[in-house]
């Protein structure tokens, strides 16, 4: 397990109202325009954004292969926090392997994910944690991704 300082840790402030950050990661809808790298998308087959609440999803990668995932939503803090797992899974929803998915065998099965909001005025202090090591992370894509879809949720709350 990696040291919770040598882990992905992103913080950001967004030009959004908490509120409406909030929302963005906890309505289906929304997070199937934003929660995907550029170039890819992202469909849910189950999701059940409430704690215990289960997801099953697929990010379709043009240039490379689909990326089958399942978690677990921990829990919600209304408009302040949500706490969810990632695994990796094949598309009937199986746990597998990373090496079984063609990802860096290093990869953890599953991971955690913490993500904050804190209001600022109109604004929004947002961090996000992931339970992976930073380095591994960004060696594997798996960091840029999480600022592209940063990139791309921000853009789309200020249209």
């Amino acid at each position: 397990m990696a040291n919770k300082n040598e882990e992905v840790f992103i913080s950001r402030i967004v030009d959004a109202p908490r509120e409406l950050v909030f929302q963005a990661w906890t309505d289906p809808e929304e997070l199937e325009k934003w929660f995907a790298p550029k170039g890819c998308t992202i469909h849910f087959s189950r999701i059940e954004i409430r704690e215990g609440g289960t997801f099953h999803s697929v990010i379709k990668n043009p240039a490379y292969k689909d990326c089958w995932c399942i978690g677990t939503y921990l829990e919600i803090v209304e408009p302040e926090r949500i706490v969810f797992t990632m695994a990796i899974a094949d598309e009937a929803g199986n746990l597998v392997t990373p090496a079984e998915a063609g990802m860096d065998p290093a990869w953890p099965t599953e991971t955690t994910v913490t993500v904050t909001f804190g209001a600022m005025g109109d604004k929004t202090a947002f961090t996000l944690h992931q339970t992976v090591n930073e380095t591994l992370a960004k060696h594997t894509g798996a960091y840029p991704s999480w600022l592209e879809m940063l990139d791309i949720l921000e853009a789309s709350l200020n249209k």
